[in-house]
């Protein structure tokens, strides 16, 4: 059975309903492109704990005008404090908040996934008739004539094929539209993240959720954060393993983890202990697809580019990425231009940026968990440079503008 998934003048199926393809349906909202989300799951809520959004991703939710629903869940920590694991000297402070402002024009906020999913799908739900297909499966998508096509599966099996001017796959780490481009399969990189959500109130008294937390030592590193307004701190754990686990997330034994952070200051070991509910995630990234876009297809977010949490910057790009696509489209649209070709410029608008991104942090992962000695060698580094100096290293990343098409007063709420 093949149906229009919209009538009008433009319109999009986006496989996927996670943060990225709430993004594109967002940017897309504001060039006239009526979109139709794709969603595996039944339920839309969006898994995972916490979501850094540095400035060159909150600069664009902010001009998608979900400014003040974020203020009111996220936390804007005052800085980021790096420690040694092993002792917990301090190594470097970075100044967040007004600092960010200022520099970047753009505030640097920490959010729950679930919160932010949840202002996203309310802002489309009241300015736009967006439709949900929930608890269907996208299998592979084309081109059909002067449309695109996505094939699609209920929980029985039964497909159907929907047609729309524009397929975007936003279907995550192990996309099936990466496939239908001829991209490669996910690579397991020797990590598991354990994650918890600890209320405020059980958390021990040198823990504050208005600073974030990095704790770097020999194979392993943790990071944590205020989620929930600060009612909660969103806590990261990563070790090495061999075990490739096949699924998002699994339940886990805190003891396991207490054992792997035995040599930990005992503040970075009270922290962990205070957690409850933890979960494992396999970390994986991927090689670049030999190309983002085939004719009136394109990839967004993990599925054309997976990333490693190293940099937090998994989230950013998706949403960098639904900006750059909607100003493209938009762009093509007034100069007359086949949205094929736009497909076209939006992948190489984007693909060295998100390989840079990719690359560095991997590159992060190496230096975050080195032992001694080359860890003194970093520690010092760390010291001489100073917060200033660590922060103008990535200028390049959080300075990213987003197309004039979607720029608002990010700095504003």
């Amino acid at each position: 059975m093949t149906r229009s998934a919209h009538q009008g003048a433009g319109s999009a199926i986006i496989a996927g309903a996670g943060i990225g393809g709430l993004a594109a349906a967002l940017a897309l909202r504001d060039i006239g492109v009526a979109s139709t989300l794709v969603e595996k799951r039944t339920a839309l809520n969006e898994t995972g704990a916490g979501i850094q959004l540095s400035p060159n991703a909150s600069r664009v939710l902010f001009a998608l005008g979900l400014g003040p629903a974020l203020m009111r869940q996220a936390v804007e920590p005052e800085a980021v404090r790096i420690r040694a694991l092993r002792g917990g000297a301090e190594l470097s402070r970075l100044e967040l908040g007004e600092t960010m402002r200022q520099r970047y024009g753009a505030p640097y906020l920490v959010i729950a996934r679930s919160d932010l999913h949840t202002i996203m799908l309310d802002a489309l739900r009241a300015r736009t008739s967006v439709r949900i297909l929930a608890g269907r499966t996208a299998s592979a998508a084309g081109n059909h004539g002067e449309q695109a096509r996505l094939t699609i599966a209920n929980a029985s099996g039964q497909q159907e094929d929907l047609l729309a001017d524009l397929v975007i796959g936003a279907d995550g780490v192990w996309s099936r539209i990466r496939e239908s481009l001829g991209g490669g399969a996910p690579r397991y990189r020797g990590y598991h993240a354990w994650r918890a959500v600890i209320p405020a109130s059980e958390l021990p008294p040198h823990v504050r959720v208005t600073e974030t937390g990095l704790w770097l030592g020999g194979g392993q590193h943790l990071v944590h954060y205020g989620v929930a307004g600060g009612r909660a701190l969103n806590v990261v754990a990563v070790i090495p393993s061999r075990e490739a686990l096949p699924d998002w997330s699994h339940e886990a034994d805190p003891a396991v983890l207490m054992n792997a952070f035995s040599r930990a200051d005992m503040r970075a070991r009270d922290l962990l202990a205070a957690g409850r509910d933890w979960r494992i995630h396999a970390l994986h990234d991927a090689p670049p697809p030999p190309r983002w876009s085939d004719g009136r297809v394109a990839l967004l977010g993990d599925a054309a580019h997976p990333v490693l949490p190293f940099l937090a910057q998994g989230g950013a790009l998706a949403i960098e990425d639904a900006a750059a696509l909607a100003a493209l489209l938009g762009e093509a649209a007034v100069a007359g231009m086949a949205p094929a070709r736009a497909l076209e410029m939006y992948g190489a608008a984007r693909r060295a940026r998100t390989m840079k991104v990719q690359q560095q942090a991997r590159g992060n992962g190496r230096i975050y968990h080195m032992r001694a000695p080359l860890s003194f060698a970093r520690n010092f580094a760390m010291r001489r440079l100073g917060g200033a100096g660590v922060l103008a290293r990535y200028d390049w990343l959080y300075g990213w503008q987003a197309p004039q098409a979607v720029r608002g007063d990010a700095a504003a709420g």
